[in-house]
């Protein structure tokens, strides 16, 4: 059995899943989109990373099997083509459809679809450990080694092949400063120590080698 096939059975079961066929269908589908061909940074691999993550840190959730879910739904859909937040919309809804047919609880699926949501802006309030997990797995990139960073934002580049290069430059620096303005890129007390301040330099060092 493929490991992450695996993997995803475990956790919708842990979630509360009743149907074993839906829970099949699901996972297949999520993987048929994470191997889409025009994905290069948001690809089976950045699942799996977000989900080591979240199994590293996943005592400081109150529900780490729904962060589980969520991770492997955040990017479920991902069309470089999209506007705004679409894809999270997409994904979130993509998430409702499949989670509810494998027959878990809706309070469950709602927060699932809440979580996935949050990954448009990572904003996410002091309160919420759940949606800090997700987020800082998702930005777990971020504080890569200078040249694993190179290559994350080489792929980004790429997944935006069709846009010119004076807009992307300018989009891609209007996303980097967002990211930077954050109050906290990290918000769980551990990846902040650990990745902050390599992520910060990262973030910097490509914006400004946009200017």
């Amino acid at each position: 059995m493929d490991e992450l096939t695996a993997r995803w059975r475990e956790t919708a079961w842990a979630a509360g899943a009743t149907d074993r066929a839906a829970v099949d269908r699901a996972g297949a589908r999520l993987l048929a989109g994470w191997r889409e061909p025009h994905r290069h940074h948001h690809t089976v691999d950045h699942l799996r990373t977000v989900l080591d993550v979240v199994d590293a840190y996943d005592g400081r959730a109150r529900r780490p099997d729904l962060v589980r879910l969520a991770a492997w739904c955040h990017d479920a859909v991902y069309d470089p083509r999209a506007g705004g937040d679409a894809n999270e919309r997409a994904s979130a809804d993509l998430a409702g459809g499949l989670l509810t047919a494998a027959g878990l609880p809706a309070a469950a699926v709602d927060e699932v679809r809440r979580l996935v949501l949050l990954t448009t802006g990572h904003v996410v309030s002091p309160d919420d450990p759940d949606g800090a997990l997700l987020c800082d797995a998702d930005l777990a990139v971020l504080a890569a080694e200078p040249a694993d960073y190179d290559r994350y934002a080489e792929a980004i580049r790429r997944e935006y092949a069709h846009v010119p290069e004076p807009d992307f430059r300018a989009g891609r620096a209007a996303v980097l400063r967002q990211l930077l303005d954050l109050p906290a890129l990290y918000r769980l007390p551990e990846p902040h120590a650990r990745w902050a301040d390599r992520a910060r330099a990262n973030l910097t060092r490509e914006l400004d080698g946009l200017a």
